[in-house]
């Protein structure tokens, strides 16, 4: 239940059908016939369906939707049937593609219809379940409920005029859940959850699954095998045996197509740990000794290396008053996983080591203003949507390894490559070559130690000439007197490409896969003439002079 306190501690409020933004889709709707089109295919081609009134199940009439031309009145769309899943509000207006409603993807199941209700609106807000604890009158929009009220826990509500929009974080962002007039005892009444992971047993999210949004001792119960996770949202810890022991692994929100994501050595995954969102302060003690004996060193920010700073390489008991941590077993954040709740502990068997070595501990972080100033967002593995998160990104720090950050949600529009460094203001990282001024998802780029292959050919469909590459080429054309490069197949190793010879221009990232046609990646009208490895060496001059800079700024 703390996670839930944690979750709904940055959610915010209002409602709709109400205000400037809405007056007049409201106004207009009172006299017109209410109808939404569903097209299965973007810019509103394909087939398609209209709608004038609630739907449970789309599925049946769309296999998808591309794109959503809402012509009068307000509806709400469901990811899933039975008004099941992510929600997003729609007003009068068209929508080309499912970006524009900041969905996920293409999946509609269902669909709601906001009725009219002009007059006074209000809500009473619970801080604990079933009307419990403080409450909180509403009558007009909260962009904040932490800043208005100072609470931090809302569990339940009584909508009692108006229908309503509650947002997963501040001013309006995130998730987003309609609530209609009526009581709900507790928050899983009107859809939203604290965390989500689900468990496949194959490999790329294939064969049977599980959800799950809390602690669970054994998983056995529910699958053989995990070859896949994804993580919708909130962080969890998985343990590769029953019971919360064996290899431990943090899991934030991301896709994990197959164990090596997150680096695991098998499909053996029996039990997890849901761990509760946390925005305070980090504090916590680290002993020489068992029993909070011999040396001792306070920590409250990040370690790389452990014994740099604590001049120990074992560390046999430990106090953490403030904060979740995790512990690695060897320094820049490798080896086995140790995850830490406040608590004391006052041998390395309580937090279930083998051994008393600690290396490290590690954060990645997204910051909202620049020279890492304001609201942060910290991040381990991929991430489709950090608006989720943050309204803004102005500068970043890269604490250890390889990101791949772009313009758009879910991996889209134009790219960049990060390496470990810091990134004080867009303007630095824009003179380094990135062409885009806002950051919307990155994806994590696994470490690689073995060979490196990719073969390129001239012409979509592998047609046309074809050159295999083993190491970095500067220009294609120098060497192979290749003019263009159209499609490619990525054996081994990770690669970028780049726009221009002399990897300059814009890039592109490329894992192990084969890539037809460019084009149909919405790489259209961009040529790329040279092709370099992301290795542990890999780090261009330019891009090293800027991070010395940074550094020293």
């Amino acid at each position: 239940m703390a996670s839930v306190l944690k979750w709904i501690q940055f959610c915010s409020c209002s409602f709709d059908l109400k205000g400037d933004f809405f007056q007049e889709d409201c106004e207009s709707s009172r006299f017109l016939h209410m109808q939404i089109i569903f097209y299965e295919n973007r810019e509103f081609s394909g087939p398609h369906f209209e709608c004038s009134k609630d739907c449970a199940d789309l599925l049946r009439s769309l296999s998808r939707c591309g794109s959503i031309r809402v012509e009068s009145g307000c509806f709400m769309i469901y990811e899933k049937a039975n008004y099941t899943g992510n929600q997003y509000y729609l007003s009068k207006g068209e929508y080309p593609d499912f970006h524009h409603w900041m969905g996920v993807s293409d999946s509609v199941g269902s669909c709601r219809h906001i009725p009219t209700e002009p007059g006074s609106f209000n809500m009473c807000l619970y801080e604990r379940i079933e009307f419990g604890g403080q409450m909180m009158d509403l009558m007009d929009d909260c962009p904040s409920l932490e800043d208005r009220f100072n609470i931090h826990n809302i569990f339940s509500c009584n909508v009692r005029k108006g229908n309503w929009l509650f947002y997963e974080h501040p001013q309006y962002r995130g998730k987003m859940y309609l609530i209609r007039p009526g009581e709900y005892k507790r928050f899983s009444e009107w859809g939203s959850r604290s965390a989500r992971i689900i468990f496949y047993e194959d490999k790329n999210f294939q064969g049977r699954s599980y959800e799950c949004s809390n602690d669970c001792t054994d998983l056995h119960l529910h699958f053989s095998r995990c070859n896949s996770i994804r993580v919708e949202s909130g962080c969890f810890m998985i343990y590769e045996r029953p019971n919360f022991m064996g290899h431990q692994y943090y899991m934030r929100r991301g896709e994990y197509p197959d164990y090596q994501r997150w680096m695991g050595f098998s499909s053996s995954i029996r039990s997890c740990r849901m761990i509760p969102a946390y925005r305070g302060s980090y504090r916590m003690r680290l002993y020489e000794k068992p029993d909070f004996t011999g040396h001792m060193m306070e920590f409250m920010d990040d370690c790389p290396c452990v014994s740099d700073r604590f001049h120990h390489r074992h560390v046999y008991s430990c106090n953490v008053m403030n904060g979740y941590w995790i512990f690695y077993e060897y320094p820049n954040y490798r080896g086995r996983q140790y995850f830490l709740k406040p608590g004391e502990y006052r041998r390395y068997r309580d937090w279930c080591a083998t051994c008393a070595i600690v290396g490290s501990f590690r954060r990645i972080i997204f910051y909202e203003e620049r020279n890492f100033q304001g609201r942060s967002y910290e991040c381990l593995s991929d991430c489709s949507d950090i608006s989720s998160y943050l309204g803004r990104c102005q500068s970043c720090r890269v604490e250890s390894g390889c990101f791949m950050i772009y313009e758009r949600p879910n991996y889209m529009g134009m790219q960049f490559f990060l390496r470990r460094g810091e990134y004080h203001d867009m303007q630095r990282m824009m003179s380094m070559g990135m062409m885009f001024d806002s950051i919307r998802s990155c994806r994590m780029i696994p470490h690689h130690r073995g060979s490196f292959r990719m073969r390129i050919y001239e012409r979509e469909n592998f047609g046309g000439q074809m050159n295999e590459l083993m190491d970095d080429c500067d220009s294609i054309m120098d060497r192979y007197r290749m003019s263009d490069c159209m499609s490619c197949h990525v054996m081994d190793g990770h690669w970028l490409m780049y726009e221009h010879p002399h990897y300059r221009g814009r890039m592109m990232y490329m894992r192990p896969g084969e890539y037809r046609s460019f084009m149909n990646m919405g790489m259209s009208g961009m040529r790329f003439m040279s092709m370099r490895r992301i290795t542990d060496n890999y780090l261009p001059t330019k891009q090293r002079s800027h991070i010395m800079v940074l550094r020293a700024h």
